[in-house]
């Protein structure tokens, strides 16, 4: 079956980015739709950390401008965050949510189906053994890059033939922001591949149990930043105390220039 994003419902601007209106429920039934032969679509899920490393980017950057091209021409754009909604509400704007990790959780339980070839990039040898043994009935391929992909066009490109030769109904890119958005835009850009890929950072680790999840009511919260700030304080410090306020200026901002348009 061929499916069309879900151009009957426009996107909403937020600070530079358009998100498309649909929660994890509304995802995953889009999701369910997709078969290995229709041609291939990618799905984005920004949250705080995305929107300011585009703007440090700037569009006066290549790569700046690559990532902007990689979110404006995704299929659909998802909102991952519970503070990044809750500031948008602020400012009238209404982003339902679709976090990328519940979405991944949801395509595995509820949307793939037995047979289904999954496709990884990113991971290694124990994630893959790990998911085999929690999903024995999907056929599950992976392609492991090396590490520094973005400086490495040669590693870009084995990973680009991957995705586009995969013929996975869906595609795992699990190498963190931003390679997995430039990387999902590029095999878009290389044609012939089928499914649909999705961006997920981390959420495989999650299913496996190699990290955990903040409890269901600090998600609820808001708080999940603060709970993998606790358990992963030498990677995430700056992200989450330096980098991360910035988005409140971002939004303040954005906010005066939608006014006076």
């Amino acid at each position: 079956m061929h499916i069309e994003s879900p151009a009957a419902a426009p996107r909403r601007a937020f600070i530079g980015i358009g998100f498309d209106p649909l929660d994890t429920a509304a995802a995953s039934r889009w999701l369910s739709d997709v078969t290995v032969g229709d041609p291939y679509r990618y799905v984005v899920t920004p949250n705080v950390d995305h929107l300011v490393r585009l703007e440090a980017l700037g569009e006066g950057e290549a790569l700046g401008q690559e990532l902007r091209a990689a979110y404006d021409e995704a299929t659909l754009v998802l909102c991952d965050s519970r503070v990044l909604a809750r500031l948008a509400r602020i400012y009238g704007v209404a982003l339902p949510l679709a976090p990328g990790s519940d979405l991944t959780v949801r395509l595995l339980h509820d949307v793939a189906r037995p047979g289904d070839r999954i496709a990884i990039i990113g991971g290694d040898a124990d994630l893959l053994a790990g998911l085999r043994a929690r999903f024995p009935l999907l056929d599950w391929v992976q392609h492991v890059p090396p590490m520094g992909l973005l400086r490495n066009e040669q590693a870009l490109a084995a990973a680009v033939t991957f995705g586009r030769e995969a013929r996975a109904r869906f595609l795992f890119i699990a190498v963190g922001s931003p390679q997995q958005e430039l990387l999902a835009r590029r095999i878009a850009q290389a044609g012939r591949a089928t499914g649909c890929a999705l961006c997920i950072g981390a959420s495989l680790d999650f299913i496996v149990g190699r990290q955990r999840r903040a409890p269901r009511m600090v998600q609820r919260l808001g708080l999940e930043w603060a709970h993998r700030l606790v358990s992963q304080p030498g990677r995430l410090w700056r992200r989450y105390l330096v980098d991360g306020p910035r988005i409140f200026r971002m939004a303040r901002a954005w906010h005066r220039g939608h006014g006076k348009r």
